[in-house]
């Protein structure tokens, strides 16, 4: 059974910076398609940032516009999301997830993911 863990969220001011971890066990890392979602209260689970099996290719939501960047290290089985310029709409709970090889219309959607962390509090105070 794969274990997602995730770390790194915490109260920061707007226009800070985050990094996000989430370290996998139960299964070989590098055969996993990694990606993170995130939640704010009231709202749905958003899509933000996807990284595949070598970390050859990213994929990014649209509200990133360059400020986010998604990184993995196979030799650490641990996926990362170094995030600037945070803003209040960035606040949510953050949360990995881990899929073999999901097909691309499903890449950016939950169902793409079989395992999920349980999340990591970010907030950005303005």
């Amino acid at each position: 059974q794969v274990q997602l863990v995730e770390s790194g969220g915490e109260l920061v001011q707007a226009g800070g910076s985050l990094r996000l971890s989430c370290t996998v066990s139960g299964r070989t890392f590098i055969g996993l398609t990694m990606a993170w979602f995130r939640q704010a209260p009231g709202k749905e689970r958003e899509f933000v940032a996807a990284i595949s099996t070598s970390g050859g290719e990213t994929y990014y939501a649209d509200f990133v516009k360059g400020r986010f960047t998604v990184s993995r290290d196979n030799a650490k089985n641990t996926m990362y999301l170094q995030m600037n310029s945070l803003n209040s709409e960035d606040s949510a709970v953050y949360r990995c997830a881990a899929g073999a090889s999901p097909p691309s219309w499903l890449l950016r959607t939950p169902s793409g993911y079989a395992s999920w962390g349980q999340g990591t509090q970010v907030t950005v105070s303005s």
